[in-house]
């Protein structure tokens, strides 16, 4: 494997922290500002909301120049927005310079697949994206404690200036070890829209934001629930997060398993026990040892359901998968972002620190009853005679370019419509 894949694992190592730390830092951030928990909670809807808008637009952007270019110009604005977060004067500088982070997100991802598929040999192209993505692995179980436990014993502002600094080195590595590559040709942006006609890939993200969002209400909060309500100490949430972190690896390897052989099963399963762990979170958040536990398991079954609920949206948008996985990486992120407002909405209304375990329950039993309707509307279609994608009977392999990425549980797939030479579609977050 080249040298360029250390680069691309390391942006993809900061960006992951970034996008994670700040959930173990909330209550210091909001200490230092002098807001509310709940309003804290802004700078997670913020980062989010950033990425929703940013991976479309940055993806279409990146269409105008190389490659090369594109990601340098990304972990600059990546360097930027952290470094904007760390001498902020008042809260809502900090907001502003987490949504600049937050727009390198999706693309990164996106045009870094690509550019990882590109640097090796066509029988080692999911091992080299597999390798970029070892980056959010370590951030997971790494990054985000360690950034959690400078911040809570120095300062949550020297966390985010290291955590630029991780972004200097990304960009310093792509520009010494990423060769030129020619900008992309022939992508024609209205053929990729017209896959959202599908229902089937509309039904998919649904059930993205609202899979995942069950995960982020419950999660956001994590440093208070832990300390309030379970009574751990404030240094606690820093192996707590590792916890967290293993849950999310576990779950995206077993989902990334499954999501070929048994689809719609595993998101049923993934998806329903979700929604029950979740609502006995509320309860579980009492006892520190059950605490402790319901935060892995909230880590493991949120991201065995990423795996699948890619692989279907990138099936469905067959022949067009490019922008469509972008938009599924800000779908992610939109459940982030309305599940962090819905979680601290309930925290202000006064129903506690475990309020925002209900509201995950019942996102991720929405998500559940989509689940239901996508397949209902599949035995249909294919009662009817219509065509379904290859790709989702439950015994169909994925595309040759086609892996579950290790540390986000989100699978590369190319599309069933191309040869796999010609396709190294975008993972998400």
């Amino acid at each position: 494997m080249p040298l360029a894949l250390l680069a691309l694992a390391m942006g993809a190592f900061g960006i992951g922290t970034t996008e994670f730390v700040i959930m173990g830092l909330l209550p210091d951030v909001a200490a230092d500002f002098g807001v509310s928990i709940p309003t804290a909670g802004l700078l997670v809807t913020g980062y989010a909301l950033g990425v929703v808008i940013g991976a479309p637009l940055m993806t279409v952007l990146g269409t105008k120049v190389t490659r090369k270019r594109m990601l340098m110009i990304l972990m600059g604005l990546f360097v930027l927005g952290n470094l904007l977060s760390a001498v902020a004067p008042s809260f809502g500088v900090m907001v502003a310079g987490r949504i600049v982070a937050s727009l390198a997100h999706g693309a990164f991802f996106g045009i870094g697949s690509v550019v990882a598929a590109e640097l090796v040999a066509p029988e080692k192209k999911a091992g080299a994206i597999a390798m970029m993505f070892t980056g959010l692995t370590v951030a997971n179980v790494v990054g985000v404690p360690g950034g959690t436990l400078v911040g809570q014993a120095i300062g949550w502002r020297v966390t985010f200036v290291i955590v630029a600094a991780l972004g200097v080195l990304g960009l310093l590595g792509i520009a010494r070890l990423v060769p030129d590559m020619p900008k992309p040709e022939g992508v024609r942006i209205r053929h990729e829209l017209a896959v959202f006609k599908n229902a089937q890939v509309l039904l998919a993200m649904a059930m993205t934001v609202l899979g995942f969002g069950g995960v982020f209400a419950a999660i956001t909060y994590i440093a208070p629930m832990m300390t309030e309500v379970a009574g751990y100490a404030e240094s606690s949430v820093t192996w707590l997060l590792v916890l967290f972190g293993l849950g999310m690896v576990v779950g995206n390897l077993v989902g990334g398993r499954y999501a070929d052989r048994r689809l719609m099963p595993m998101l049923f399963i993934s998806l329903g026990a979700l929604a029950v762990v979740l609502a006995l979170f509320t309860l579980t958040a009492h006892d520190k040892v059950l605490a402790a536990i319901s935060v892995a398991l909230v880590g493991a079954l949120g991201f065995a359901t990423v795996p699948p609920l890619q692989k279907r949206v990138l099936d469905h948008a067959h022949g067009a998968p490019t922008l469509a996985s972008a938009v599924n990486i800000g779908a992610f992120n939109l459940g982030n972002a309305l599940a962090a407002w819905l979680g601290g909405m309930v925290i202000a209304g006064g129903l506690g620190y475990t309020a925002p375990n209900w509201v995950g329950a019942l996102l991720a039993g929405a998500a559940l009853l989509l689940a239901f309707l996508s397949a209902g509307l599949e035995r249909r279609d294919r009662a009817a005679g219509r065509a379904v994608p290859a790709g989702l009977t439950a015994d169909a392999p994925l595309s040759a370019t086609g892996v579950a990425a290790p540390a986000t549980g989100q699978v590369v797939a190319g599309s069933a419509a191309a040869p796999a030479r010609e396709r190294a579609a975008a993972p998400v977050r």
